[in-house]
């Protein structure tokens, strides 16, 4: 039986779950999963549920001088779990992976949005000097889009290139009613007024503290709505500080799913992306999403499921919350059009597919 390893630092968010998703995709295509990751979150139970095996690996976010220690680790988990393929997924797995391997087995890197992207000047200019030369350690870098592509080749990264998008499940991210938005609401406490959502670390990449200079003079013109921020993260404590009247924290929950059908609107404020998981999840639970235009979202939210802004446009960003919370049937529709746009094209059966095709490119036929 073939055998592929998954290494991700992240265990919660997007990326945790599309590792959790890509196992569970492995294990139906009838491959031995592992995947080696930290303690902390959910993919360690998410990948046992599923039926694959959980090994740790006690790694960091940030680089460090616990690096060195994270690659031993890393390479003595290979040589115990000895898989046919090790898939990394995002920067410190791909970096770890990479420095661990130096491509003495099949290694496939996707970076989930580039290490250079959170960085500037040299040090950014380091970090993609790394992922050019990274890259010759990697049979496959899988990118969650096109603009996630033409982005790293821009940066010169030369590759062996796949496209697999992000996708979701159409049935487990089903459309919520309004009977199902009621009934979530009583369960959140939010009894009136019109409620603006959004999921994510709180981190400067997902840009909530643009969010919640926005919300202010989306108040001004709305006095009633209300602002959820769901996640929890390094900036916490500063956007804990920042927050204005009717903008709330409720921190990292596994209710994601309540809160999207809860919302009248569904906000996305981020620096940079590579395709948004939560963008697909809110638009299959037919919720209107305003995002930055970072990444794929303006091609995902097209034919009317949604609209862009300039990233860090403040002014932008509050006249389209306020557009759609003064306009209902604005939102209806455009969440029906991004419920129509997951099912015919963001599905995560299709996802499945391009994954197995690279698998069955690196491993030859099963």
């Amino acid at each position: 039986m073939p055998s592929i390893l998954h290494v991700s630092q992240p265990t919660d968010g997007g990326v945790a779950q599309c590792v959790a998703d890509f196992a569970r995709f492995g294990i139906e295509l009838g491959l031995r999963v592992s995947v080696a990751c930290p303690p902390d979150g959910p993919l360690a139970r998410w990948v046992e549920t599923a039926g694959g095996i959980y090994v740790p690996w006690p790694a960091t976010r940030n680089p460090g001088m616990s690096v060195g220690a994270q690659i031993w680790r890393l390479r003595q988990i290979v040589q115990k779990v000895d898989p046919d393929v090790v898939h990394l997924h995002s920067s410190k797995a791909g970096l770890a992976g990479r420095l661990a391997l130096r491509g003495k087995r099949p290694t496939i890197f996707q970076p989930h949005s580039w290490s250079f992207q959170a960085l500037s000047g040299l040090p950014q200019e380091a970090a993609a000097l790394w992922e050019r030369f990274g890259a010759h350690w990697a049979q496959v870098i899988i990118c969650v889009s096109e603009e996630e592509l033409r982005c790293g080749q821009a940066r010169g990264i030369r590759a062996n290139w796949r496209v697999v998008e992000n996708g979701v499940d159409p049935t487990r991210w089903s459309e919520a009613s309004q009977k199902e938005a009621l009934e979530a609401r009583l369960r959140l406490g939010l009894l009136s007024g019109p409620v603006v959502v959004s999921v994510g670390r709180l981190t400067r990449q997902k840009g909530q503290d643009i969010l919640i200079e926005a919300w202010r003079e989306v108040r001004e013109e709305v006095p009633t709505a209300v602002l959820i921020l769901v996640g929890d993260g390094p900036e916490r404590l500063a956007i804990a500080q920042q927050c204005c009247p009717g903008a709330k924290l409720v921190g990292r929950r596994e209710d994601v799913k309540d809160w999207l059908a809860a919302a009248d609107v569904v906000v996305i404020p981020s620096r940079w992306e590579g395709l948004s998981l939560l963008m697909l999840e809110a638009m299959a639970r037919g919720r209107s999403v305003v995002a930055t235009d970072v990444g794929s979202a303006r091609e995902v939210l097209s034919e009317g499921a949604g609209t862009v802004v300039a990233v860090e446009d403040r002014v932008g960003l509050a006249q389209e919350l306020v557009k759609r919370l003064r306009d209902p049937r604005l939102r209806a529709q455009e969440g029906k059009a991004g419920r129509r746009r997951v099912e015919e094209h963001y599905g995560l059966a299709r996802t499945a597919t391009s994954l197995a095709d690279v698998y069955k490119a690196v491993l030859g036929t099963f």
